[in-house]
């Protein structure tokens, strides 16, 4: 039997994961700034969420949304701490993509309408609906037709904004572009794509699946940018591991959705909303989302100092522990010679090296992430210089 590889191979047997490292069968132990597409943002095999694993583990393991558990009473309470504001109803998926593919479906029903709006450079997933949102024709065209109609607009530019109005049904967007290039937002741009939903009637689903929980210095993304989000979708840190996703939502929506609109086997399983209700635990006792915003703004100040001398480095930007280095050169070298000095990484856009690393990161390893880095990128313009 053979494993379809849809993902480059890296050639690391991965055996075991602590916190902010992994361990190959070799024995080298790594820094793991990959962290799964930014997954275990909370730390490798974090100890309150095995923990809350092994004991439902121990009572049960499978149950349908149709059935109440005191786990996921426990969960809700949690959520209900740390929620984006005003979105007082959740539904648990496996995955980002599945959360993208509920919201589209939820505002269609809502608006009745079917145009929807993305923007250039976006990453939403690959399955058939999130895949229609996302922005490389690499992904997309060998699937076509996708859902339509839907339209990609330029990020940031405030101009493009005029295009939506009355007809469209949602509006989906990245606080910070990650599979884009590492591309924050402006405030500016958020704002008035606010006001713009707001006028034509459209809903604004911001998508926090890598940005969400904390990662960015704030519990949610577009906390930055003083709006709320008519949906907003979930993923990757929300389960400290373990796959799952959620889609939150306001009573105004939540009350028009009705039996039989979606439904997932394994969404909101009692194993996954004890990863959740644990994972919540961490965030608050633990000041995750402050511990990345200071912890993102020294890596980020350590990075410029460690390759401002780097003329082939066009920018180093980021938001919390969210964070890109833009070359003027393709970034797979480099992440290979990082990989060889034994720091995880994988790329964003076509030219950015980037960074997710789990919140328990410290100096001493960002200093030998830096370091890394001015390696790999040094060695990588000597190669280019010799041919």
């Amino acid at each position: 039997m053979k494993m379809l590889k849809f993902y480059q191979d890296r050639g690391l047997n991965i055996v075991k994961g602590k916190d902010q490292y992994v361990w190959d069968n070799q024995g080298n132990k790594y820094l793991d700034l990959h962290a799964g597409h930014g997954v275990a943002f909370l730390g490798h095999n974090n100890k309150t969420i095995i923990e809350y694993l092994k004991k439902q583990m121990e009572e049960i393991i499978t149950l349908t949304p149709a059935f109440d558990t005191p786990i996921r009473e426990e969960m809700l309470k949690e959520l209900d701490t740390i929620k984006p504001e005003n979105l007082d109803n959740v539904f648990l998926l496996n995955s980002g993509s599945e959360a993208i593919e509920l919201a589209i479906k939820i505002s269609r029903k809502i608006t009745k309408r079917k145009k929807i709006i993305a923007f250039k450079n976006s990453f939403h997933g690959r399955t058939m609906g999130a895949l229609a949102v996302t922005w490389n024709k690499k992904y997309r065209e060998p699937f076509e037709p996708l859902i339509e109609p839907v339209e990609f607009l330029e990020y940031n530019n405030l101009d493009s904004l005029k295009k939506i109005s009355d007809d469209v049904a949602a509006v989906i967007v990245e606080p910070v572009q990650g599979e884009g290039g590492v591309i924050p937002a402006k405030k500016e741009f958020m704002k008035a794509l606010r006001e713009i939903t707001e006028k034509t009637g459209s809903l604004l689903i911001i998508d926090e699946v890598q940005t969400g929980f904390g990662r960015t210095g704030k519990i949610w993304a577009y906390q930055h940018f003083d709006i709320k989000p008519d949906i907003l979708t979930a993923g990757k840190a929300i389960g400290g591991g373990f796959p799952v996703s959620a889609v939150f939502l306001p009573d105004w929506i939540g009350e028009k959705l009705e039996e039989g609109d979606h439904g997932s086997t394994y969404g909101g399983n009692p194993l996954a909303t004890a990863a959740v209700t644990a994972a919540c635990k961490v965030l608050k006792s633990e000041n995750v989302p402050e511990q990345a915003r200071e912890k993102g703004e020294l890596f980020i100040k350590i990075l410029k100092e460690k390759l401002e001398d780097f003329k082939s480095v066009r920018e180093i930007r980021g938001l919390g522990l969210m964070i890109g280095i833009d070359l003027r050169f393709n970034p797979s070298t480099t992440i290979k010679i990082l990989q060889d000095e034994k720091v995880l990484s994988l790329k964003a856009g076509l030219t950015v090296v980037r960074f997710l690393p789990p919140y328990l990161i410290t100096q001493y390893d960002m200093e030998w992430a830096s370091n890394a880095a001015r390696k790999g990128i040094s060695e990588t313009e000597r190669t280019k210089l010799a041919s």
